[in-house]
């Protein structure tokens, strides 16, 4: 019978997605002025007011995350099939390697019944040299036939082995062929809404550029004193929640101890030192994972980038824990997922602050506010307030 042929050496491996594409302040900056601005717009139509502009632009840049984290979901996605796919082919092979011998062993029997069987035994008796060269002979063929049906066994069992894994890996191989549709779909998707914005902001004049920078640093200016103004009331509340503890437990203690503040002091270190113990721990990792964002500040912002020259931000949280040794997952949706959530009020450094409905960007929280972020395209890692964006929420990841 005809040998399968291996797949070992001939198949063709599956070819990996073009590397992500990025936008930067050079770039955006390097953008020329459209020639024809009023080509470009309805007669009589209005030209949008700047505040209308940088509306539009950051509402394409938030839509551009949130395209992002579905690219960089399909990414991921698209790379674990790939691995599965590639198991599959090479086991497969060995499948193939296996199913060749077991033909090869049935070939060998087949063509030693043609040859005995073209004889009958009384002509072999007679032909052989001995009667006795004839019995062995015929137990020779008898222990053959047994042979023979466990080699035919053994072929069943690796041929339907063989479908079977042919099978699945033509399942694999569709699933990955839609994850790399997916990952084609969110990349153009990400790319059509940068392309849109930079298009806004190239029919800008100069003045009209310097105008939305004064906008930009006023908004920059109000979150910061919305932070402070934040930060100062927290403080406030913690201060006051603390002097009404501290006046309950004074008047709940007995005739006697009350005069004895060494007893309070010893129980409220005791607990102290167990919750120390805890926060030391996080505070430990979190000094980590603010000594590497803080080393990221000036780097661009990279849609799909993960580092070490540029980042997206989901890219930037994920590398940061990764230096205190925490692995997290690649999207913002599956990053919010880990840990501990915490409110607001209640925010560490270290801590993953997220933002908007659809969890579509996240920073590192560094206290009195603030944070550590890649923003967008066009944008470097950076330091801004929490307070720029809607809060969805926070975690605090170990």
């Amino acid at each position: 019978m005809p040998a399968l042929a291996s797949h070992r050496r001939t198949r063709t491996r599956t070819i990996k997605p073009s590397p992500t594409v990025g936008f930067t302040t050079a770039a955006l900056a390097g953008v020329t002025l459209l020639s024809t601005q009023s080509a470009t717009a309805a007669p009589g139509e209005p030209k949008p007011s700047i505040e209308d502009v940088q509306k539009k632009v950051d509402d394409l840049y938030r839509q551009a995350g949130s395209a992002t984290q579905e690219y960089n979901k399909a990414r991921e996605a698209t790379a674990e099939k790939r691995r599965e796919v590639d198991t599959l082919l090479d086991q497969a092979a060995d499948r193939t390697e296996k199913l060749n011998e077991s033909r090869r062993a049935l070939g060998t029997y087949a063509a030693a019944q043609y040859r005995t069987g073209a004889v009958t035994p009384t002509a072999a008796l007679m032909f052989a040299d001995s009667p006795q060269d004839y019995f062995d002979q015929s137990r020779l063929m008898d222990r053959m036939t047994d042979q023979q049906q466990s080699a035919i066994a053994a072929y069943e069992t690796e041929r339907a082995a063989a479908a079977k894994q042919r099978a699945e890996a033509g399942k694999r191989l569709q699933s990955l062929t839609e994850s790399q549709q997916a990952l084609r779909t969110s990349k153009q998707t990400v790319q059509t809404k940068l392309a849109e914005a930079r298009s806004l902001l190239s029919r800008l004049t100069a003045e009209e550029k310097a105008r939305l920078a004064a906008i930009e640093r006023e908004k920059e200016a109000e979150a910061r004193r919305k932070a402070e103004a934040k930060a100062k009331a927290e403080a406030e509340a913690r201060a006051k929640e603390e002097a009404e503890a501290a006046r309950r437990e004074q008047e709940t203690r007995q005739p006697g101890t009350g005069t004895d503040p060494g007893t309070g002091t010893g129980t409220g270190t005791g607990t102290g030192s167990g919750s120390g113990t805890e926060d030391g721990g996080y505070a430990a990792k979190a000094d980590k994972v603010l000594a590497f964002a803080r080393a990221q500040i000036g780097k661009p912002y990279v849609w799909g980038a993960t580092g070490p020259s540029s980042f997206d931000c989901s890219g930037l949280t994920q590398a940061a824990w990764k230096a205190a040794g925490v692995d997290l997952p690649r999207t913002t949706w599956d990053q919010v997922k880990v840990g501990t959530r915490v409110a607001t009020a209640d925010l560490r450094p270290g801590d993953l602050v997220f933002f908007y409905d659809d969890i579509s960007h996240v920073g590192i929280y560094i206290g009195d506010g603030t944070m550590i972020h890649a923003p967008k395209p066009g944008a470097n890692v950076r330091e801004e307030s929490i307070y720029s964006m809607p809060i969805h929420g926070s975690v605090r990841p170990a």
